[in-house]
């Protein structure tokens, strides 16, 4: 009854759905996967797409190839394979910073071309952390580089990049032959190289700024954590810790107080201090000799501490990566102090730092967290959440006797797509299997490397897609635009392509992008008469090459905290990548694709 009622109107309801959808995604009013999700919800409710196409869209390749590089992409990394580069570099970075700058962009982009974005600049932000300090330069000078040449790394080969994968598996669709691993190979070495040089030439447009990171380094970590106990006859009984000035001296910082194992934190300043609460305080070995000399504070073992008496400390800044056990949660529900004996000093989230009930916050992706603890207890919590620590690299146990599996597999799912003797779906289902098999990664490991949120994103975009067919909708957009573009030249119109699903990549997902806009350049092509090919080859590099913002790309998002950047510090930049690739890109396209 509903969809007899508003067939009719299914092409605006749509159009509609899908306009509302892009701002929710602008808007950041639910996660992607959740705004997508409730979109196709609604078409199905009003008839416009049924069941039986929303689970024909689970058979799509796209997803299941995905997933499997995924995996294939944390085996790589779990067993150390990429170990050795990171440790070269930053050996010579202080006797040649700018050839190892050079050749550590060019390798990002390399590596990129075969394995997944994210969890490559994962690894690689505490690598270019720590080439900044032995180069004695700020670690925002290097943090938008490594991003940017992942991302022009990942459009190089079809699997450099889910984007690659789902555009061609969406024109697959559209009766288009499959795209070659290397078929785009040509277009992404120039766009890489153009990209690259063009970082580096342009050095003085990134910012000259400590990071959240710089400011852990080691060397500014000459602090310890000094936990004591308030007795009976104490002077600082019956007042409030702000009015405490033992608290508020330049070297001491008060972190938290604790009365019967149970954190005052959250209105800290508030607090009368009574006989037995635990004081915590940060502070240098000066102040530490001065408090002893002082004895208004007993230094004392508390049962209930991980972390006893005064033991050393350091500040590091750990990122909240998107497959990390604390996503979502807020730090009141962790209960760091208690688990870990480690105390959160300050969140950073979007070029702002949150110092001030941030335990309330839910956790979100590109977060950085300072946090204080001993050593042993941090790398513990790293470890224990996969969390990333971007102050300095993070030592743990690779499988390093299984990485020549890890790459043989790598090398063989590449041979044998450039062979042709398997679609790549297939030789990444099976790459997965032996790197599950082999043990390079385990089940959980696995499961936790898979982006799920991505994949979810995918498929739901994927129904929006059939809903556009469904109503005509990409029939109505390409009769629109053909007799606009009729009198242009092709080279005109692969512009439009381009510009178009450039500009909506930089304030939406890159894989909605794709979804939305491949269809009409495939069909833009066929009206005006030309071959599609190059305008899908279009599509891939322009809802990839995301410059101009900080939530165009998520692998943008994940450095914009740790470098300590402004929104418009990567439209600074971004802005000039984005000629410089769209004008490789312009050039080398009709070349490749005649």
């Amino acid at each position: 009854m509903i969809a007899d009622l508003v067939q009719p109107f299914g092409t605006p309801i749509v159009a509609g759905g899908i306009a509302l959808l892009l701002v929710a995604f602008a808007r950041e009013w639910r996660s992607p996967e959740v705004s997508a999700s409730v979109a196709v919800s609604v078409f199905m409710v009003l008839g416009l797409i049924s069941v039986e196409d929303v689970l024909g869209v689970m058979s799509n390749s796209a997803p299941v190839t995905i997933a499997a590089m995924f995996v294939i992409s944390a085996a790589l990394m779990r067993t150390g394979a990429l170990e050795a580069f990171a440790r070269l570099v930053t050996a010579r970075a202080q006797t040649h910073p700018y050839l190892t700058m050079m050749v550590f962009l060019i390798a990002i982009a390399v590596m990129s071309a075969f394995m997944n974005n994210t969890p490559l600049v994962m690894l690689m932000i505490p690598v270019a952390v720590s080439m900044a300090r032995v180069m004695e330069t700020s670690a925002s000078k290097l943090l938008i580089p490594v991003s940017f040449a992942a991302i022009l790394g990942g459009t190089g080969t079809l699997i450099g990049t889910s984007t690659n994968i789902l555009v061609d598996s969406v024109a697959q669709q559209r009766g288009l032959a499959p795209f070659h691993i290397f078929e785009i190979a040509p277009v992404g070495i120039v766009v890489a190289a153009a990209g690259i040089v063009t970082l580096l030439l342009f050095r003085g447009l990134l910012p000259d700024r400590n990071g959240n990171a710089q400011l852990t380094a080691p060397d500014a970590n000459k602090k310890y954590v000094l936990e004591a106990m308030i007795e009976d006859d104490s002077p600082h009984v019956g007042k409030k810790t702000r009015d405490v000035a033992a608290f508020s001296r330049a070297d001491r910082q008060l972190i938290d107080v604790i009365r019967a194992n149970i954190s005052l934190r959250r209105h800290m300043n508030e607090v009368v201090l009574q006989p037995g609460d635990v004081v915590v305080l940060r502070t240098s070995v000066a102040e530490l000799l001065s408090m002893k000399e002082e004895g208004d504070l007993t230094m004392r073992e508390a049962q209930h501490m991980q972390s006893l008496g005064t033991r050393p400390s350091s500040v590091v800044e750990v990122l909240i990566s998107p497959n990390t056990g604390v996503l979502g949660k807020t730090l009141r529900h962790l209960r760091l102090r208690r688990r870990y004996g480690v105390y959160p000093i300050a969140l950073h989230r979007r070029g702002s730092i949150l110092s001030e009930r941030f335990e309330t916050a839910p956790l979100e992706v590109g977060d950085t967290l300072m946090i204080e603890g001993a050593s042993e207890d941090l790398q513990r919590l790293v470890e224990d959440y996969d969390l990333v620590n971007v102050s300095e690299p993070t030592e743990r146990g690779f499988r390093r006797a299984k990485a020549p599996i890890a790459i043989g597999v790598m090398l063989a799912v590449v041979v044998g797509a450039a062979l042709g003797l398997m679609p790549i779906a297939g030789l990444a289902v099976i790459g997965a299997a032996a790197v599950l098999v082999s043990r390079c990664v385990e089940v959980d490991e696995a499961v936790q490397a898979v982006d799920w949120r991505v994949l979810g994103l995918i498929i739901a975009m994927l129904a929006v897609g059939v809903a556009m067919d469904n109503v005509g909708l990409v029939d109505d957009i390409v009769d629109a635009l053909a007799p606009v573009l009729i009198t242009a030249s092709p080279l005109f119109a692969l512009g439009v392509v381009y510009l178009l699903s450039s500009a909506l990549t930089e304030v939406v997902t890159n894989n909605a992008v794709a979804v939305i806009v491949t269809p009409v350049a495939i069909g833009l092509a066929s009206g005006l008469g030309v071959d599609p090919r190059p305008f899908v080859v279009a599509v891939m590099f322009a809802a990839s090459a995301s410059f101009l913002t900080p939530i165009g790309y998520q692998t943008n998002t994940l450095v914009y905290s740790a470098g300590g950047y402004k929104f418009f510090d990567f439209v600074r930049i971004g802005a000039v990548m984005n000629v410089v690739v769209f004008t490789a890109a312009m050039i080398m396209i009709p070349i490749v694709f005649p």
